[in-house]
């Protein structure tokens, strides 16, 4: 608790030192005496408009007696707050927006996480409570339990990591001899190496990116991520989805804190404010429905956005959440990681990459591990199904759409049992379900 408390009088002392500085006053201590200013000029004007000559006797004396009895419950107000603020660094309301004009315009300060972050450099999504994966579902059980189910059923039935040292400029993807119901692929682009300090053995620009014979190794219905910074990325990154069939329904964005490393980044060339998130844009290949295809997604299970600290300057980590947003939400076990590295070698996953140090890839051992049908998805179990969000059931609609004819709306059991059960029915106490899509691809049902 000492720790708590000592934390809190820094803090405190830190911002008194700002706002002095914004507010031309020589230190935190004289504080009082501008903020307060409002108010004893309030009281002056109360004071000269009951002081008139024509005032009665009795009416002055009963206004002496007001103004004694108010003084000495502020001096003892003022009196007790110091306390409380020296005990436990209690930090003060302002609410007289005229004392920020030579600053912030907020009306509490302590709450402007913008005017926070120009004078300390702190960014403002430090401050979201319990992003990180290990305590975010502390307060929905349920949803801590899905999680839970989900993880174990998924490290049951992954296979085995295989990795192949491959230069990929080169390389035919159709060696591989499979195809692949997700492709995650992290390009090395130039715009690391200036944002991050990145340093790759090459980097790849968006041309050389939308050669690669994806389609060769895309199933008939699969997804793609596909990290693209966050400059022209974003529009070559939707180009290269529609160039090899895919077409865009997500964009997965990691927010970066720097609670460890609390400085202002220096301006991109071009950029106009100070970047400080970067994407993963989805794409998805064939038919799918979130609606009819159960056996093969789960949507709605996690969010796109991911809260993560920014990794240290030369790092080329991306967040590991990534892999579980995927490895939630698609059921598929067939999973390719291209540009992969020994740091992202993964149960259930294929890495190729030229960074990678060894391989033990082999064709017929990895396709041996896919043989049945019912190895090429990891399954669901009752609890699963009874805990996931469900897609809402279509509304004035009769003949057995919105549940009584059966579909594919429920996940294969790991027991080898029929796929069955309603259509698109949304269970009692499902959560509200997020919108996927523009009316196409996971909107449609």
């Amino acid at each position: 608790m000492g720790d708590i408390l000592k934390s809190l009088k820094e803090k405190s002392l830190t911002r008194k030192r700002l706002l002095a500085q914004a507010l031309g006053v020589e230190s935190p201590s004289a504080l009082k005496t501008v903020l307060k200013s409002g108010t004893e000029g309030s009281k002056d004007v109360a004071s000269s408009g009951t002081s008139g000559e024509d005032c009665s006797p009795t009416r002055k004396a009963r206004q002496s007696k007001a103004n004694d009895v108010e003084q000495a419950g502020n001096e003892e107000k003022d009196k007790s707050n110091e306390e409380e603020e020296n005990d436990f660094g209690k930090e003060e309301v302002y609410t007289d927006s005229s004392t920020f004009l030579k600053g912030t315009q907020s009306a509490n300060p302590h709450n402007d996480y913008c005017q926070h972050f120009v004078d300390s450099g702190e960014r403002p999504q430090n401050f979201i409570r319990d992003g990180g994966l290990a305590n975010r579902f502390e307060e929905y059980p349920k949803q801590r339990e899905l999680i839970r189910l989900k993880d174990e059923l998924i490290t049951s039935t992954n296979a085995p990591p295989m990795y192949l040292t491959c230069d990929l400029e080169t390389f035919d993807l159709r060696d591989l001899h499979g195809k692949f119901d997700v492709i995650l692929m992290e390009p090395p682009l130039e715009e690391y190496q200036r944002t991050q300090g990145a340093v790759f053995d090459k980097y790849w620009n968006w041309d050389e990116i939308e050669s690669l014979d994806i389609p060769a190794v895309a199933a008939q219905r699969s997804f793609l991520w596909i990290w693209c910074g966050n400059a022209e990325g974003l529009e070559r990154g939707r180009q290269c989805l529609k160039r090899w069939g895919f077409r865009r329904c997500e964009d997965i964005c990691w927010i970066k804190t720097n609670i460890k490393s609390r400085q202002h980044k220096n301006l991109e060339p071009n950029a106009i404010f100070q970047r400080t998130k970067e994407h993963c844009l989805m794409g998805i290949k064939g038919t799918v429905k979130r609606s009819t295809d159960g056996d093969f997604i789960h949507a709605n299970v996690d969010i796109d956005l991911i809260i993560e600290e920014e990794p240290e300057f030369g790092s080329k980590d991306k967040p590991v959440e990534i892999f579980h947003i995927i490895e939630h939400f698609c059921l598929g076990r067939r999973r390719l990681h291209l540009f992969g590295r020994d740091s992202t070698i993964r149960p259930g996953w294929l890495t190729l990459g030229p960074g990678l140090t060894s391989s033990n890839f082999d064709p017929d051992v990895y396709a041996s591990y896919f043989a049945s049908p019912e190895g090429m998805v990891t399954g669901c179990t009752e609890e699963i199904e009874r805990l996931r969000p469900k897609s809402p059931t279509p509304k004035n609609k009769s003949g057995g759409v919105g549940g009584d004819r059966e579909g594919r709306g429920r996940g294969r059991s790991r027991g080898g049992g029929p796929r069955g059960g309603s259509r698109g029915g949304h269970m009692p106490g499902a959560m509200a379900p997020i919108r996927y899509g523009q009316g196409r691809g996971f909107g449609k049902r």
